[in-house]
Formats: C-alpha cells, structure tokens, sequence
C-alpha cells in the first residue's frame, strides 16, 4: 500500500447537475483534504459520500477494503457501522409507536417478559425515552459488555498479534453467545448471570445521562417483544426493505465475505470478523451507496415524506429532549443536544457517529440546506474532529 498513488478521478463520481453551492472549486479541495485525512491517520480504507435530498451528488474512496488481495473500498464495500446504526433504531421504535405497540413514556416493565429493578433506585420507573436518550439508568458494564463480542477466528486470516491486542482492550469473548432476549435477561433481572450493580448507575432514571449500549439494544428488544419478529426482521421490513438497501444486513454472511471490507487494528494488521449480541446498538453492516438512500430518506422524511414514518414521528424524533435551563446530570449542551437517539448538534445539523474494534463512521444531514454526508473507513479512528469538520462545512453550504 506504500508505493498506491492514488488518483484524483478514480471512483470520482460527478452528476452535471450539481448545486451551485458545490463547485468544481469544492470538489477538488474537499478531495485533497480528504487525502490528507487518509494518509494522515494511515487508513487502510475510507468512503466518502455527498448527498442532497434526490441523489448522491459526490463520491470518493480511498484505499483497500482488503489490503493484502488489493481489493479496492469503494461505495459497494460492506462493514459494519459502529452506532450510527442507533438512528435505525430510533426510525424503529418511531414506526413502532405508529404501530401502537407502545408510547415514549411507556414503562419498559410493563412490556418485557422479565422484570428490571436498578439495584440503586429499585423503585425507579424506567421509560422507552429514556432508553433512547440515554437516561434510563442502566449503563455499560465494561467487564461484561466488552465480552458479549465474539470473534469469528475461523471465517477469514488476520493477524495474530492485533487480535491479542483487542483482547487485552477487554474483548475476550467471556459471555456465552446468546440471543437478545436472553442476554437483557441474564444483565437486568434478578438472579441474572450478569445482573449487577454495576450495570447501573447512581442516580434515578432520567436525571442522569450516561451513554448506553445496552439500554439501546433494549430499546431494539421490546419492539421484538410487541411485534413477534426480530428486531432484524422488523427493521428490514420497515426500513431496509422499503429503501432498496439490498447490501444492508445485521449478520455476518460467509457467502458475501468478497463483498465486506476487513476491519483493520491498523493501516495493515487485519482483525477477525466479528458479531455482537447487543447487535442493534452498533452491529449494521452496510455501505455508502445504501446509506446514501437511507440519508435521503432521513432528508426527505424531515420535510414531510411518509414513505417510512408519519411526518409527526419525524418531528418527535428530532425534537431535542432536554431544556437548556434543566439538563440532565452528566451531560453538556454546548454543542449537541439529543432527539430520539439523534445527535442535535447546535449548528443545527442532525446525526450520529460510530465506533467499533476496526469499524468508524459518521453520518449527517442539516435540514435547512437538504445536504448530507456519510465517512465510512475500516479502522477505528480515535479522532474524527477533521473529516467531521469536512463533512459539516459541506452540508452547510460553505
């Protein structure tokens, strides 16, 4: 990969009718800052793709999906998307409100199959909003979280020494696989092989923001509960499928491996594959190209299409969830606030990162200009403050 030069024009795509707002100008220095990002932060492989609300109107990718076949990234290759896959969570539980299986405020105890007390507020009642900004109470317990990872060490090569270093993070495969179900089970209910303490915070439910996996994918589990269908299932028939994003799954899929770009520990040390219990906080596999449609549809949604929500749903989602004078312990305003799941960043665009062992995104739109942006690479990148800041520029307009 030392000796790649990359060229300008490939998987450069163009439509002529660009807004005025994205010149030729625009291209070029979005294109070489983009470089820069790349080769700066030593990426095996990068995509970067420019919406507005009918059509992809820029598209560059950098690097290798596979750097040892020299197998190209571009807007087809598969990864999964860290939690930028929580805003499909959020478009869920919206269409499963419109379903009438339940309502924001709804107690999540008075719908699951099992009982979930906070040791540390055991009489706290915990709401389907808090679940979705973050205030429910319960929280990530590393030691056990970290573990619900599990590593497919025999679908494809990597590298030994990188997969040791993951395991030394804290991923060392210790929680049996299991189903969500059983999972939320084993973590939340008394005399669960995993209830503790620790999976909670110390503060009642919704006076305290802490970020939380596991609360997120519970949100995902009662739309199981009330639907009768996996939240797999659920989402492809209200979302993926009616989108097109025929290259959009939540598993792993032997028969697809060409298709996904490998998740690299570095610019050249491959990780295994990998899949999660807790899949719908962060384990969707996708591309650029089908995260373009979903991004248009989330355009289009705010300003009132209905081809996946009622436009009402759309403005709940999107409404911020803490008043400026009384947040949440825990949680600063000063540059985002939260909808359902959403990022509200207060330059008044919407949207959501995402962070996985191999695996960064970014993914935003501001609905005042209808222009949108999606960074997929298949690394983790501890700092996003530059593409992110690229991405926003465009989407503003400047």
């Amino acid at each position: 990969m030392g000796k790649w030069k990359l060229l300008m024009i490939v998987g450069l795509t163009i439509f002529s009718n660009i807004q005025p707002v994205f010149c030729q100008s625009h291209i070029d220095s979005l294109t070489n800052a983009l470089k820069q990002v790349f080769e700066t932060d030593s990426l095996p492989g990068m995509s970067v793709v420019l919406v507005d609300a009918k059509k992809v109107i820029y598209e560059h990718h950098f690097g290798y999906a596979d750097v040892e076949k020299g197998v190209k990234y571009t807007s087809k290759s598969i990864q999964n998307i860290g939690s930028v896959s929580k805003t499909i969570t959020a478009v869920a539980l919206m269409k499963a409100i419109e379903l009438g299986y339940f309502n924001l405020e709804t107690d999540i105890n008075t719908i699951l199959p099992f009982k979930v007390v906070n040791l540390n507020y055991p009489t706290g009642k915990i709401t389907i909003r808090q679940l979705s900004n973050h205030t429910s109470g319960i929280i990530d317990n590393e030691a056990v979280f970290f573990n619900t990872y599990h590593f497919e060490t025999n679908m494809a090569r990597y590298d030994t020494a990188a997969y040791e270093a993951i395991q030394h993070l804290g991923f060392e495969q210790k929680i049996e696989d299991s189903t969500l179900k059983d999972f939320m089970r084993e973590y939340l209910s008394a005399g669960g092989k995993y209830y503790n303490i620790k999976n909670f915070g110390n503060h009642a439910p919704g006076a305290s923001s802490s970020y939380s996996n596991i609360a997120s994918a519970l949100a995902a589990y009662l739309i199981e509960v009330k639907s009768g269908m996996t939240y797999a299932e659920f989402t492809s028939k209200y979302i993926l499928k009616p989108l097109q994003m025929k290259n959009s799954d939540w598993f792993l899929n032997p028969h697809k491996l060409a298709e996904y770009a490998r998740p690299y520990y570095n610019q050249h040390a491959v990780l295994p594959y990998y899949h999660f219990i807790t899949y719908p906080d962060g384990g969707l596999r996708t591309n650029t190209a089908d995260l373009a449609k979903y991004l248009m549809a989330m355009i289009n949604g705010y300003n009132g299409d209905q081809k996946l929500l009622n436009q009402s749903s759309y403005q709940i989602m999107f409404t911020p969830q803490f008043s400026i004078e009384n947040p949440p312990k825990g949680i600063s305003l000063a540059n985002r606030n939260k909808g359902i799941f959403w990022n509200l960043y207060n330059n008044g665009t919407i949207g959501h990162d995402g962070d996985d062992p191999g695996v960064s995104s970014f993914l935003l739109f501001n609905p005042k200009t209808g222009l949108g942006g999606i960074f997929l690479c298949n690394k983790y990148l501890a700092d996003k403050t530059q593409v992110v800041k690229l991405l926003t520029q465009f989407v503003m307009g400047q």
